[in-house]
């Protein structure tokens, strides 16, 4: 390894930008000038070993930096962030340059042996660990302190003298996703290896987990018509669809555990080892000595940590669950007024009104989710995690936690307070529907619109731009620094998770719930993919093997599902008729099952 870095040059003819790096505009020269060097300098010297070329802009600025690599940079690049790739004999094995003749498709000439999204990710892992070396400030910028270790890429985001960094789209492999991926409708699955080599694992895992859920749904959807049809006012008739859902809510998740093996065993990313994690950009703290690295880095206090999370964030979590069973009871006196005015005017409009408080509650849950959500990050960021991965899961429960109160503690009261089976399946049916409703507007075609506006000004501007520089890439790197942001897979999980709850907890009291989760995740599909190819920058890849913390969330329902549809299992007429006498062995029966 260490003689393949020695005759690595920078040069290379043909160069390939893959990734955009936009400074602040006024960047003092100093500053670019040390940074664009840090990034071609060789490995020896402390730098990533890079290739850069501005881009003038239209006001002939040079802060944008388009960033590649040399062939060999990349091999040597794919090695050291650890890329597991198929060998010859069908094993998959982490990738070395000096076994390179070993691995599958590998030739001297052929550059596409790593994929575009493979070669961005090892461009985006060089850069993050450009670290300063005797550097005590960033250069122009005495505020912005370093010390030895300290990631520059990372102090420069929250210095804010870089702006982003984003990979660049490459046009002709787009329209090919686009075209098998969308392009048309058609019946059948979806290219997950394209996708996987175009915007990396853990998107390719999403959209994979989302078709599988699809068609798991399926059989709940099939048998819930006719179930639907012949006993649509027998409400107590549900304890066979509730067998079934408990049954289904577990098996379909253990299947899936084996489905992702198998596919992340195929992309390389389950035999990937994992990196240690750096400390996150936002964390803060005193100069100090990491036992764990040795390494002089921010040092912040975990009990000054565990203060905060106790005394302030638990105790706001606390009041938003309040405010929110405070909201559901102002909906069930809204529901009474509706029922009132039905019983006293008993027309077409007191019944459509029947529907107005259930509509009015879905669109306020959906504000107050979305509220609720800015409160989390900023609380969780304060809380001052170091790592991204002990943020992540610090905001993945606050987030859960008050969601599945703020959808789910109204449908619980009606069905164990209220005992309304009728209220409980006009509930279910119009917070389910409402909610896919907004997401979908919210998430794909108001973004969508947005960007397209976005993108015939820039037309505008571009046509009047005059470059020695090829317009195409002006052009593109242009349209493409003005899109929005993809932000993770955060939001579209956990729009999977609320719409498993409302299928796996209450549907057999509304056996359409189902039906309509397969009509929403269908185009959900085109719009979600619709979304990463026209609507936001391309993000970069991130290796994965699983769904991670989400995995946890859905096995977490199915428990709450199992426990919910049994209860309702015991109080069905049918079932108290065969005990009687004793109620607690109904009880102890129903304890059995669970």
């Amino acid at each position: 390894m260490a003689e393949s870095w020695s005759f690595l040059d920078t040069f290379e003819p043909n160069f390939r930008p893959l990734v955009v790096i936009e400074l602040a505009k006024g960047t003092k020269e100093e500053t670019i000038e040390w940074f664009t060097k840090r990034i071609v300098d060789k490995k020896a010297n402390g730098g990533a070993q890079l290739l850069v070329k501005p881009l003038v802009t239209e006001n002939g600025d040079e802060t944008i930096y388009l960033v590649g690599a040399s062939h060999l940079r990349l091999l040597l690049g794919a090695e050291t962030v650890g890329l597991v790739k198929e060998c010859n004999d069908n094993s998959m094995r982490t990738f070395t340059y000096s076994s390179r003749k070993t691995f599958k498709d590998f030739a001297d000439d052929n550059h596409n042996f790593l994929t575009m999204a493979e070669c961005q990710y090892i461009i985006k892992h060089e850069l993050e660990n450009l670290r300063a070396k005797d550097e005590k400030i960033i250069p122009g910028y005495p505020q912005a302190k370093l010390y030895p270790g300290k990631s520059i890429v990372r102090r420069l985001l929250t210095s804010g003298i870089l702006v982003q960094i984003f990979p660049l789209h490459d046009r002709e492999e787009l329209k090919k996703l686009r075209h098998s991926w969308y392009g048309r409708v058609k019946v059948g699955y979806q290219p997950l290896d394209e996708i996987r080599c175009y915007f990396g694992e853990t998107i390719a895992l999403y959209f994979g987990f989302l078709e599988y859920f699809t068609f798991a749904l399926i059989p709940m959807a099939v048998i819930g018509i006719p179930y639907y049809m012949f006993a649509w006012e027998d409400y107590d008739k549900y304890v066979m669809f509730a067998t079934f859902n408990l049954l289904w809510s577990t098996v379909i998740l253990e299947v899936w555990k084996r489905i992702c093996a198998i596919v992340t065993y195929r992309w390389g990313t389950l035999l990937m080892k994992r990196h240690f994690e750096e400390p996150r950009p936002g964390f803060h703290g005193v100069l100090g000595i990491n036992p764990v690295t040795g390494r002089e880095e921010p040092v912040y206090s975990s009990i000054k940590r565990q203060i905060r999370i106790y005394l302030v964030s638990l105790p706001f979590v606390c009041l938003c669950l309040y405010f929110s069973l405070y909201v559901m009871m102002i909906y069930f006196d809204l529901e009474q007024w509706a029922l009132d005015y039905h019983e006293e005017n008993e027309s077409n409009f007191s019944s459509l009104m029947l529907f107005v408080p259930s509509i009015i509650y879905a669109v306020v849950i959906e504000i107050m989710n979305r509220i609720y959500r800015y409160a989390a990050e900023f609380l969780t960021s304060w809380e001052n995690h170091r790592l991204e991965s002990s943020y992540q899961n610090h905001l993945i429960l606050k987030v859960l936690v008050f969601n599945f109160l703020n959808c789910f503690a109204s449908l619980f009261y009606i069905a164990f307070v209220l005992f309304d089976m009728k209220l409980l399946r006009q509930s279910l049916a119009t917070l389910l529907i409402t909610s896919q409703i907004l997401n979908q507007f919210a998430e794909s075609l108001l973004p969508y619109w947005l960007q397209k506006r976005q993108k015939k000004r820039m037309k505008k501007r571009m046509c009047s731009l005059k470059t020695d520089t090829d317009l195409s890439v002006v052009e593109q790197v242009n349209v493409e620094r003005e899109m929005g942001t993809y932000f993770g897979t955060f939001d579209d999980y956990l729009e999977l998770f609320l719409q498993f709850g409302y299928v796996s907890l209450f549907s057999c009291v509304y056996p359409l719930a189902a039906v309509f989760a397969v009509l929403n995740n269908i185009t959900e599909i085109y719009s979600d993919a619709l979304k990463m190819c026209r609507v936001y920058k391309r993000p970069f890849a991130e290796p994965t093997a699983s769904i991670g913390v989400w995995q946890l969330a859905f096995e977490t329902m199915s428990v709450i599902s199992v426990v919910t549809n049994c209860i309702l299992i015991g109080m069905s007429p049918q079932v108290n008729a065969l005990f009687p006498d004793s109620k607690m062995d109904l009880i102890l029966t129903v304890a059995l099952v669970e």
